[in-house]
């Protein structure tokens, strides 16, 4: 049952895990599992990993700097504190 999956792996493999991983619906960890079981190379496997968090990874820091600049009640409502949120 596995070999039209593995198949389509090797076809467009990097584009379904690169798809994955900019999409959080699924968690990382049952991604890394489900992706261990195809012939996927390490090396195709990690750098599309890393291309495909990248993104994620800058809207949690734009967040996180978002959230350490707030020094007023008021800075909460400010666009680039909601904007930061939307983001997320």
């Amino acid at each position: 049952k596995l070999v039209t999956i593995n198949k389509g792996v090797e076809k467009d493999g990097a584009f379904y895990l690169f798809s994955l991983r900019l999409i959080p619906v699924f968690p990382f960890f049952l991604i890394n599992l489900l992706m261990g079981l195809t012939p996927m190379s390490v090396s195709r496997y990690y750098i599309t990993s890393q291309i495909g968090m990248l993104p994620g990874t800058a809207v949690f820091l734009n967040a996180g700097t978002q959230l350490a600049e707030i020094d007023s009640l008021s800075g909460i409502i400010s666009p680039s504190v909601l904007l930061s949120f939307a983001l997320l």
